[in-house]
């Protein structure tokens, strides 16, 4: 598996915070005290206060400092992940499992992937959203039953407009279960109005998935497990999955839709690990900490914003704790935020078993949970449940049909009203697109494939 280039980096958000962020009303983002960014180890300046998370030193920002950006002394050094394994475990893995552990949101740099590929990916994700709306609806998603390409979620829960991308696939045959429908190939724009939109993708959508399971490899050694413990999760030809997404301004909205400024509303990305470019300088990343409060994760330039799914806390038996997180819409006039995560995939044929985690790591998580009382504040619960499915691709169809019910509606009708009496029997609306992750799931038992 080839190693990352390069130093790579490490930071987390403070999730001792107690106060909500503050969204900037103009210009480029401020870190202030509001959203208490960890600045690194060791680090001295006049009047920030230093507090201890499982011994990693986090500096907060004070009051009256309103640095521009954390620059890049600020933020944690580690190790080289290139040299051999006992040169990189002390300080590169002892941080990554600090903040596994700990909080399961964090900033990397000196991924490896290259920045004109990076500038590429935002100008012609920016393109996109460019295109007369004839193109755009020509790869609309409900077109196809793989819920890839183009929506838009106005008058919904969520306000935003995106597209869909994965690790390309041919069509499922007719014998293969029905959540192969998942693996298709993708709707791309015309390529007469964007011409290097499918290469650029494609070129990033590579070097992310080189990126996602090299880092996944990291996350096995910070838990003292093989390098190699999570491969038996992954197809040969592994699908992962990308989204480009635009979030209007709170202009665009309904007047009584601003109040609640949602983008996308609370939510837990469901596979391993997922990786955030952040593409304009707006803020409205924020992630719920174990209080339950809502802490800033302003964009940093030459970083990715890592989150830890469902599927890693489920397979690591919870030591690695997926965090809830959302994005609020941009203040007024400040012009709509853009951002790219990429979701790294898991077989849909893996059933939900475990990795067998040493005892001394799980002594570790358990000892975090007695340190807070073992309670934990979230407005998302826990859906990858043991025994409550056959196959990770079941789980993860039904919850595409329930957060997309438009593609429900024309592609898989009979799961939809399933999901819609389990929805009536608890009291539950139409998800109306979460986006990023899930909140419940449905057990509606899906087995036999679609011709398409």
């Amino acid at each position: 598996m080839p190693p990352l280039p390069k130093r790579p980096n490490i930071a987390t958000p403070n999730v001792n915070a107690t106060t909500p962020a503050v969204t900037s009303t103009a210009g480029a983002p401020n870190v202030n005290a509001s959203t208490d960014f960890p600045l690194g180890p060791a680090l001295t300046s006049e009047g920030p206060a230093n507090t201890s998370l499982a011994g990693m030193e986090i500096q907060n920002t004070s009051p009256t400092s309103v640095p521009e950006y954390p620059s890049s002394s600020e933020i944690s050094e580690i190790e080289d992940i290139d040299r051999p394994v006992p040169a990189r475990c002390c300080s590169f893995l002892q941080s990554l499992r600090n903040a596994l552990l700990e909080i399961g949101f964090l900033y990397i740099s000196n991924t490896g992937i290259e920045e004109s590929l990076t500038a590429d990916v935002i100008a012609q994700g920016n393109a996109f959203f460019e295109l007369p709306e004839e193109k755009k609806l020509e790869v609309q998603m409900k077109n196809a039953p793989s819920f890839l390409g183009n929506e838009i979620t106005a008058f919904k829960t969520d306000w935003r407009e995106q597209i869909d991308l994965s690790t390309p696939h041919p069509l499922p045959k007719p014998s293969d279960p029905i959540y192969y429908n998942l693996l298709s190939p993708n709707q791309w724009p015309d390529p007469s109005y964007l011409p290097s939109f499918r290469s650029t993708y494609e070129s990033y959508i590579a070097q992310m998935s080189t990126l996602s399971t090299t880092f996944t490899s990291l996350i096995a050694e910070a838990l003292s497990l093989p390098s190699n413990a999570f491969d038996r999760f992954f197809d040969a030809d592994q699908q992962h999955k990308l989204k480009i997404v635009k979030y209007p301004d709170l202009a665009f909205l309904p007047a009584d839709q601003r109040a609640q400024q949602q983008g996308v509303g609370p939510h837990k990305d469901s596979m391993l690990t997922s990786y955030l470019l952040q593409a304009s300088h707006h803020r409205g990343l924020q992630a719920q900490n174990l209080n339950g409060a809502w802490i800033d994760c302003p964009p940093i330039p030459g970083t990715l914003v890592v989150a830890i799914g469902q599927g890693l806390e489920a397979l690591t038996h919870g030591v690695c704790a997926s965090t809830t997180h959302r994005v609020l819409s941009p203040a007024a006039g400040e012009g709509p935020r853009f951002s790219i995560p990429f979701f790294q995939g898991v077989s849909y044929d893996a059933t939900f078993e475990h990795v067998d985690v040493p005892q001394e790591i799980m002594g570790m998580r358990d000892a975090i949970l007695r340190k807070r009382g073992e309670s934990r504040m979230d407005d998302v619960e826990f859906t990858f449940t043991k025994g409550k499915w056959g196959h990770l691709g079941e789980a993860t169809l039904v919850n595409r049909v329930r957060s997309h019910p438009d593609v429900g509606e024309r592609w898989y009708p009979d799961i939809l009203q399933r999901v819609r009496e389990e929805q009536t029997r608890n009291g539950e609306k139409d998800e109306e697109n979460r986006g990023m992750g899930t909140k419940t799931g449905n057990e509606a038992i899906v087995s036999k494939a679609i011709a398409v």
